[in-house]
């Protein structure tokens, strides 16, 4: 961070023009932090980007979800999944298993402990 900018500035961009968070959740903000280094690292391009973002949009339209965050986060997640299963090797059935796997863990971690899948280390 430069010197004269302060943490404070620096968290602008995530507020919304009235003051509140432009997302609901920190994974809405992770998943399309994702999808950026994705197109910067070279997985896809941008346009391939726009292109499945816009699809998932459309379909999601098509099938009457509600016009709402969610909805356009899990859009997010649905373009991503496509994208990754189109351009490496990671495909969507070992993608479906390891959400399985952090449902799981998710579901019998006690409240307030930090979710870990089986042989994770801190």
């Amino acid at each position: 961070m430069r010197p004269d900018v302060t943490a404070d500035e620096t968290l602008k961009p995530l507020a919304g023009v009235d003051g509140d968070p432009v997302f609901d959740e920190a994974w809405q903000a992770e998943a399309l932090a994702i999808a950026d280094t994705l197109v910067r690292g070279g997985l896809f391009s941008a346009a391939q980007w726009s292109e499945a973002l816009g699809e998932a949009l459309a379909a999601a339209e098509s099938a009457a979800r509600p016009d709402n965050q969610q909805t356009y986060y899990q859009c997010v997640l649905e373009a991503l999944e496509k994208l990754v299963a189109a351009n490496s090797d990671i495909d969507r059935e070992a993608m479906l298993g390891k959400r399985r796997d952090w449902e799981q863990a998710y579901r019998s971690t006690p409240h307030g402990q930090p979710v870990r899948l089986d042989g994770d280390q801190d």
